[in-house]
């Protein structure tokens, strides 16, 4: 296996694709984004190694997202190799209209829920639809958790790791008597994976995503290959850490609805993110959504409306927590 590393202008790092070459079979996990350069970049990278899209037999996707998935119909479409993604991302990645139409109709109910400021929804609005332009799309096997597939006599076995997406999987395999895995977008080394605005259709995201990484702490594998920027070596300290990071939001969460009072999602994006641009116009309050959520699961957060207060008695124990914190630093 061969980590290709190809250009990518935002905040994730390069994009990862995974050529398996040293075979019968040529496979690629993750082809990076469809724009001109990148297709430039991943030919160069084939012409290297002696292979070309032509070659190509098999392509596993990790999720939906554009940067995994642009080239596999270009790449299909000159080799005929067949394409694997989870059941639930599959509809996305072949371009499904119904259910493209039934995420849009999701997205915009949160919007407003949310309280997302008109001007902004304009902005993301347009946002989206530049980065909907017309390519070419694969058709799609699906595959279901747990489905393993021999590869030039490696064995990858997929695990659905929902949280950022909702098909989105990681593959084990085993290498030189070491257990690693592709882990695409499920655990990267520099930024934490967003849940709750990445996707809209996954219901309770952060319970979903914290789930798949304490799989990754228990697994404790050797190492990651991630979808964006380099191999991570230790996988179950990484995923601890990412557990460790949303706590710490969580209380952030707690911490702005004691400050503010009752207040919507957009507001509480606000206190933690600050002014919004882009494509974070939707990762935002989608994150903070997610906390809140999930705190309103646990009963420390009450919802009203679309508005979020601290249940009764958690002020109190927010305080307590923050004299404690005052007394072990000073």
């Amino acid at each position: 296996m061969e980590r290709i590393s190809l250009s990518n202008g935002a905040f994730e790092g390069n994009n990862n694709a995974y050529l398996f070459a040293g075979g019968e079979d040529v496979v690629l996990v993750d082809t990076g984004d469809w724009m001109p350069a990148t297709r430039e970049q991943l030919e160069a990278e084939f012409d290297d190694r002696g292979v070309s899209f032509s070659d190509v037999d098999r392509i596993f996707l990790t999720h939906w997202h554009q940067d995994h998935t642009g080239l596999a119909g270009e790449i299909q479409a000159e080799s005929g190799a067949e394409v694997y993604a989870h059941e639930a991302d599959a509809p996305l990645i072949e371009g499904d209209e119904e259910t493209w139409e039934a995420m849009r109709d999701t997205q915009e109910t949160y919007f407003e829920e949310w309280g997302m400021p008109e001007a902004k929804q304009v902005e993301l609005r347009e946002r989206i639809v530049r980065n909907d332009e017309p390519i070419e799309l694969p058709s799609v096997t699906p595959f279901e958790d747990g489905d393993t597939f021999t590869v030039n006599g490696t064995e990858l076995t997929a695990v659905h790791t929902s949280g950022h997406a909702a098909g989105l999987c990681l593959f084990e395999f085993e290498r030189d008597g070491n257990r690693e895995i592709l882990s695409g977008d499920a655990l990267l080394p520099v930024y934490t994976p967003n849940v709750g605005g990445a996707d809209v259709r996954v219901d309770r995201p952060l319970e979903r995503y914290l789930r798949a990484l304490q799989s990754i702490v228990d697994a404790d594998y050797d190492r990651a290959w991630p979808g964006h920027r380099d191999p991570i070596d230790d996988p179950a300290a990484r995923a601890a850490h990412i557990i460790h990071h949303h706590e710490e939001r969580s209380y952030r969460v707690l911490d702005a609805l004691d400050r503010l009072g009752p207040c919507d999602t957009w507001t509480v994006s606000d206190d933690l993110f600050g002014d919004l641009e882009s494509i974070h116009i939707l990762h935002g309050p989608g994150e903070s959504y997610a906390h809140l959520e999930h705190l309103e699961r646990d009963g420390t957060v009450v919802r009203e409306g679309t508005e979020y207060r601290l249940a009764d008695g958690v002020a109190e124990e927010l305080a307590a927590l923050e004299d404690e914190r005052w007394e072990l630093e000073f």
